[in-house]
């Protein structure tokens, strides 16, 4: 199995937080669990971390069987669609979002 993730580096901007998370709930997640292939979508908020740990306030994880269905679904036209719609999650946030690719063993 194959996990990509996002990973929302940075903070929400302040007063805000409640909107982001609806946002997400309503906007984003049906979006994602459309996606080609995928056969778990989890959207993490943050509740706590480490003294010093660097800011992740959101994580989406997408669980795929292989790399050709990730492959598959990021050239879908839905995660076209959702990139607009994150295109306005970010102006309520500050910082970066990156993606990292993992195999489960």
């Amino acid at each position: 199995m194959i996990i990509r993730q996002a990973l929302f580096d940075g903070q929400i901007l302040t007063g805000r937080e409640q909107e982001f998370r609806s946002f997400v709930e309503a906007n984003l997640v049906p979006l994602w669990k459309q996606f080609p292939g995928v056969r778990e979508v989890r959207v993490l908020f943050a509740r706590e971390r480490d003294e010093g740990a660097p800011s992740y306030p959101m994580v989406l994880s997408m669980a795929f069987d292989d790399e050709a269905a990730l492959a598959a679904a990021l050239e879908a036209p839905v995660r076209f669609e959702s990139r607009g719609v994150t295109a306005q999650l970010l102006t309520m946030f500050e910082g970066r979002v990156h993606h990292h690719v993992f195999e489960v063993v």
